[in-house]
């Protein structure tokens, strides 16, 4: 037997023996009989995502838009958002929606945002600490223009805050 064909049986003979301790584990997992198909279905999805980068991607079609109004949309996270300043560097409108001039679209926003930390407020020093850094995610909307997108500060909904950084 050639070589080849011996790494092609061993190939197939070790799928099938994966494929039973899949079916096996379901089983046992779920307490139900396994829908075959379905599970050999899901594995090849699962497979040729992997060689089609960029075809029906979701991130694929994401924009990054310019916000015309990024001190205010700043000033909006910073009193929703719970912290002491945002910086407006940070600032990112990305969106999948069509970007053509004059249309509303929704947009999610990113900042970096930081709070100051005191403590001792109870004995002789008081101690400031400006390192507690956060991630801030908000969605929005806005009319966009040429330029970017200007954005209805009313329309700011933050959807997560989350701490990257202290330095206590």
């Amino acid at each position: 037997m050639s070589r080849i064909l011996k790494i092609i049986l061993f190939i197939v003979g070790f799928a099938l023996f994966f494929e039973a301790g899949l079916i096996c584990s379901y089983t046992i997992v779920t307490s139900q009989p396994p829908d075959v198909g379905k599970l050999v279905n899901m594995q090849l999805e699962e497979i040729s995502s992997f060689f089609n980068f960029g075809s029906n991607n979701v991130l694929s079609n994401q924009e990054t838009i310019t916000i015309l109004n990024p001190y205010d949309v700043a000033n909006a996270l910073n009193s929703s958002g719970n912290v002491n300043s945002i910086d407006v560097q940070s600032l990112a409108a990305i969106t999948s929606q069509d970007t053509s001039s004059g249309n509303n679209i929704t947009v999610n926003i990113t900042a970096t945002g930081y709070n100051d930390v005191t403590s001792g407020s109870n004995t002789s020093s008081i101690v400031i600490s400006p390192n507690s850094t956060y991630s801030i995610v908000a969605t929005a909307t806005g009319k966009t223009t040429s330029k970017g997108i200007m954005i209805d500060l009313s329309t700011i909904k933050i959807t997560s805050v989350k701490k990257l950084y202290t330095n206590s």
